[in-house]
């Protein structure tokens, strides 16, 4: 049987069809119904913070976020090139220039000393990114953005139930961090909603602004206060994602022990580099991600014979943000002003990983990786 890097998981049928009856008694299917409110509270709870806006997609979410800081056009936001194309494309729909800086060698997130060298008096913002469930250095951001006065937005696409010890020993979550979080609820997520996206703040300036950008701007029957577009995520897209965020801590552990499975056949292999586990980080185990420390044909033969198996992993990421087609005009863009950030791009895959993946299938693979 196939397998593909990542199998989404779901809640019992029978759960789900009970949450959805609702919806067949009140016909309020969108426009921020009762499961949408629901499941904003909810998720707010969970990340221990005042305020969550539900979005149809992580994308929009976080477009909307850069949106409603109401940045000077053409200002330059400076981001990271090893991340899906999603992050860039955000900036630079919203008339502002992406400038990429290198990565850190063992976190595989945004450097931010880095970052520092390309601050400019164009900057405008600094939007880093946590990967593969890993945090950036968000204390040295923290500084860096109060320092310059910066906006900090995080892109939190891979971080969902990830929670970071506090020196006290309290756990907040990724949501605590900057000015917003967005995160992904695709399909492919830890936490899913089929599709959706969330943004997570502090600010209580900010949600009706937000609710604005997401519809249209309307703020009652015969009220359009804002120019804004339609983001809004339905009620069926709110139940799944009830129905999910209460077995969310299960399904962390399976894919924990996966996880564990697969430290255990591969770590301490030459050419062969693992994550490192981040100190007084609890981890959601959202990827498997594998360096294949040799050269860039390494990874990919490794690629083709899973593949030939009938198992999907994925080069992720892979190309880089700044060695695609739309960003080459950019000065930042080209592989060779971030080498450290190329070099994990051209030896990475991360590997089949999700809650019901086997022990045999993993012991299959394994077997095929050290062959």
């Amino acid at each position: 049987m196939r397998i593909n890097v990542t199998r989404s998981s779901l809640p019992d049928f029978d759960e789900f069809c009970a949450e959805l009856k609702d919806l067949w008694d009140s016909r309020w299917l969108t426009n921020m119904g009762e499961k949408h409110q629901a499941l904003e509270a909810a998720l707010a709870e969970y990340f221990g913070i005042p305020h969550v806006t539900l979005f149809t997609n992580g994308h929009l979410a976080l477009e909307t976020a850069v949106a409603a800081l109401h940045l000077p056009a053409g200002g330059e936001v400076i981001t990271t090139p090893y991340t899906f194309v999603s992050t860039t494309h955000a900036i630079t729909r919203n008339g502002l220039v992406p400038v990429f800086a290198d990565i850190d060698p063992v976190t595989y997130t945004l450097d931010p000393e880095k970052v520092r060298a390309l601050i400019t008096e164009k900057t405008v913002a600094i939007l880093p990114v946590h990967v593969y469930g890993r945090l950036c250095d968000v204390d040295a951001f923290a500084r860096l953005a109060e320092e310059y006065h910066l906006p900090l937005i995080y892109d939190a696409a891979h971080a969902f139930g990830v929670f970071r010890q506090q020196p006290d020993g309290a756990p907040v979550s990724s949501a605590s961090f900057g000015d917003i979080s967005m995160f992904s609820f695709h399909a492919t997520k830890v936490f899913h909603t089929i599709e959706g996206g969330a943004l997570a703040y502090h600010d209580d300036s900010l949600p009706q602004l937000l609710n604005d950008l997401k519809n249209f701007g309307i703020r009652g029957p015969e009220e359009v206060a804002y120019v804004g577009g339609n983001a809004k995520m339905s009620e069926f897209q709110a139940s799944m994602g009830l129905c999910n965020l209460r077995h969310v801590t299960g399904e962390i552990e399976k894919r924990g022990r996966v996880v564990a499975h697969y430290t255990a056949r591969l770590s301490g292999r030459p050419g062969i580099v693992l994550a490192k586990p981040q100190p007084g980080v609890t981890p959601n185990h959202a990827y498997f991600p594998v360096v294949f420390d040799g050269y860039k044909e390494s990874r990919d033969e490794i690629f083709d014979k899973l593949a030939a198996e009938d198992i999907v992993p994925r080069k992720y990421f892979y190309p880089l943000t700044n060695d695609i087609d739309c960003y080459r005009s950019l000065p930042t863009a080209g592989r060779e002003k971030t080498p450290i950030a190329a070099h994990i791009a051209d030896r990475v895959l991360t590997l089949p990983l999700y809650a019901d993946l086997a022990a045999d299938d993993v012991d299959r693979i394994c077997d095929i990786i050290l062959r």
